[in-house]
């Protein structure tokens, strides 16, 4: 478990700098006085300061930020310093240097996507009837399938392709099956397996139905790519993950899925350790999908986050002048009180999970 913690922290640590970074970056590229570039919130551990700005690292890792000069409303800045000041920028800039943070965990996304394409190489699902993966406990299993078999008939009917093999133990109504399969050593076996009917699940989680199923998983053929591929792999893989946790939010606000399928901390813990038992290209993809989930989330216009910021520079655009500071104080209250609300709950479902087992 200390592993698993220690691999969560340095990828949660790796994505937060990475986030501020580009707030940072972009802010010092608008020629704004950056006060503070903190990984972590609370009592500072150690801290170092160059020209204006301080370094620190803070003891709660759940995050970090930077601290800006001016960025504070109920600031004072002296007259001197104002033309370097976040609020005294122009709406363009201060749009830029908030959009930069979760614009910077997708690009690291990508980027990881990418190098795991570029040494890895890039997979594409087997037309073979070859099993790819066998899930526990399930026909497949009880009758002795294993990854890497081929099948090549059943109940004495060839079979030429997965589709084929799909449509068989899907229309048989739960009838045993005689299956004969290719093993990858050269042997060949005859197995019978009693196709089960389970309910079917979309990728959201969504029941969709009901089917004869046995427990298997298509093979996927790995073969290498370019690196030009590779980058175009990364980049369409970043935007198919940023579909996808859009379009989870949307269902969870639908109720078409659970909110208790959400996770915080303790599950991140536990994916890190599993992902890294499994090997660094695995690791490398987590990391990934979790950047994904810090960029998309953190544009969600919610007060206190970077999309909270953004509907507050739209406002400004179409009013012609900023929210007034009573306002925006009471939308930051209530911001931070949805997102402590989130925090509880992710934590609940966490060691919910943990005494479930």
């Amino acid at each position: 478990m200390g592993g698993n913690i220690l691999v969560a922290i340095l990828i949660l640590g790796l994505l937060i700098f990475v986030h501020e970074l580009g707030h940072f970056a972009v802010a010092k590229w608008s020629g704004v006085t950056v006060l503070r570039f903190s990984l972590g919130f609370g009592p500072r551990l150690f801290a170092w300061r160059r020209d204006l700005t301080e370094y620190a690292v803070s003891a709660v890792p759940l995050g970090g930020y930077v601290k800006m000069l001016g960025d504070d409303p109920e600031e004072e800045v002296p007259a001197a310093d104002a033309a370097r000041a976040f609020s005294q920028q122009s709406l363009v800039k201060r749009a830029g240097i908030v959009i930069a943070g979760p614009a910077m965990n997708l690009v690291t996304a990508a980027v990881a996507f990418s190098l795991v394409f570029a040494v890895y190489g890039a997979g594409t699902p087997s037309e073979a009837a070859k099993i790819g993966g066998v899930m526990e406990g399930m026909a497949a299993q009880k009758a002795g399938l294993r990854r890497g078999d081929v099948v090549t008939s059943v109940d004495g009917q060839p079979i030429a392709s997965w589709d084929a093999l799909s449509q068989v133990v899907r229309a048989s109504g739960g009838k045993a099956l005689v299956l004969e399969v290719a093993r990858d050593d050269g042997s060949t076996a005859t197995l019978t397996a009693v196709p089960e009917e389970r309910p079917e699940k979309t990728v959201f989680g969504e029941e969709a139905g009901k089917a004869y199923l046995i427990g298997i998983e298509r093979f996927v053929e790995i073969a290498p790519v370019s690196p030009v591929s590779a980058v175009g792999l990364g980049v369409y893989e970043t935007y198919f993950w940023v579909k996808m946790t859009l379009l989870s939010v949307v269902k969870i606000f639908q109720g078409s899925v659970s909110a208790r399928d959400l996770g915080g901390p303790i599950l991140i813990v536990q994916a890190a350790g599993q992902q890294a038992e499994r090997g660094m290209d695995y690791l490398i993809r987590f990391l990934g999908l979790i950047s994904v989930n810090l960029g998309v989330l953190n544009l969600l216009p919610v007060p206190v986050l970077d999309g909270g910021h953004l509907v507050f520079f739209a406002f400004e655009a179409i009013r012609g002048r900023p929210l007034a500071l009573r306002q925006r104080e009471v939308a930051q209250q209530v911001g931070l009180f949805l997102l402590l609300a989130l925090m509880v709950f992710v934590f609940y479902n966490d060691i919910s999970r943990l005494i479930a087992g």
